[in-house]
C-alpha cells in the first residue's frame, strides 16, 4: 500500500466521525437496555422474593406469639362453625397469607392492605382498601404483578374447575373456590364493586377477586379470577387438611 494510499485511510471525514460516535451512542444504549430488562426481570424477583420471605416470616411469628397454634391444633368440620368474622384491616398492614396450589406447590404469599406501588413492588399481593374484608359479604378484591417483582400471580390464567384458593389470617382460615376467569380494560373498575360488574347490587356472597396484567409483559389488558367464600375455620381449628403440610411447613420455616 502506497503512502499516500494511507493518508487517504487515515483521514475520515467529518461524516464519518459522527456515524463513528452514533454507532458507539447506539452500542452504548443497547448495553444499558439490557441491563435494564436484566434487572426487571431477574432482580426484581430475587429482591421482592426476599422480602416476601420475611414478611411471610415476620407474620408466622406474630401468629405464634400471639397464641395462634395452627399446627397442633385438632382438625374439625368446616360446617361446625358459622360464618366468617369480618376484619378490619389498618393501611399498610400485612394480615395474612395466601396458599395457591395452582400456583405452585410451595405458594405461600403474604398479602399486605393497598395496592400502591410499595406494596406491589415488594410484598407482592395488595388488598385493595375500598373493597371488602375477608369473609365479608361482598368483594374482597387484591392485586400483584404477574411478571417481575416476585411475578406472584404468573400463573392467575391457569385456574381450573374446582381449584381453590386459601387465605390464613390471624382470625382463621378461608377457603375459596375459583368460579370464572376473564379479561378486561383498565378502565373497567366495576370488577371492584361488592357484585363484580353488577352496580347496585347488594351482595350476598362473599368473592374473592384476584387481577393483575395481561397479556404477560404488558399493562394493555387485566385479567380477573374470581372465587367465592366456601367456608371457613378458626384458627384453633387448624388448617385445612388439603394444605396441613404446607402450613406446617411455612410456620416452622
Amino acid at each position: 500500500m502506497t503512502r499516500s494510499a494511507l493518508r487517504t485511510r487515515a483521514k475520515a471525514t467529518a461524516g464519518q466521525r459522527l456515524m463513528g460516535i452514533f454507532g458507539e451512542v447506539l452500542i452504548t444504549l443497547g448495553i444499558v437496555m439490557l441491563l435494564f430488562v436484566g434487572w426487571e426481570l431477574w432482580w426484581t424477583n430475587i429482591d421482592a422474593g426476599r422480602t416476601q420471605s420475611q414478611l411471610t416470616s415476620e407474620f408466622v411469628q406474630d401468629l405464634t406469639d400471639g397464641g395462634t397454634d395452627a399446627l397442633s391444633a385438632p382438625a374439625i368440620a368446616d360446617k361446625d362453625f358459622g360464618p366468617a368474622p369480618i376484619t378490619e384491616i389498618p393501611d399498610g398492614e400485612t394480615f395474612g397469607i395466601f396458599y395457591i396450589p395452582r400456583f405452585g406447590k410451595d405458594f405461600a404469599q403474604p398479602v399486605t392492605n393497598g395496592v400502591g406501588m410499595d406494596v406491589l413492588n415488594t410484598v407482592g399481593i395488595g388488598h385493595y382498601p375500598q373493597t371488602q374484608a375477608p369473609g365479608e359479604p361482598g368483594n374482597f378484591a387484591v392485586a400483584a404483578h404477574r411478571q417481575t417483582h416476585g411475578q406472584v400471580f404468573w400463573n392467575i390464567d391457569k385456574f381450573q374447575d374446582g381449584d381453590k384458593i386459601y387465605l390464613q389470617t390471624r382470625k382463621g382460615f378461608y377457603t375459596y373456590e375459583w368460579r370464572d376467569t376473564e379479561i378486561v380494560h383498565p378502565s373497567q373498575s366495576e370488577v371492584l364493586l361488592p357484585v363484580p360488574n353488577q352496580p347496585g347490587v347488594d351482595p350476598t356472597a362473599s368473592t374473592l377477586t384476584l387481577t393483575s396484567c395481561h397479556p404477560p409483559f404488558t399493562t394493555r389488558m387485566r385479567i380477573i379470577a374470581y372465587a367465592e367464600l366456601e367456608s371457613w375455620r378458626p384458627a384453633d381449628a387448624g388448617p385445612p387438611p388439603e394444605i396441613a403440610n404446607l402450613v406446617k411447613k411455612t410456620m416452622e420455616n
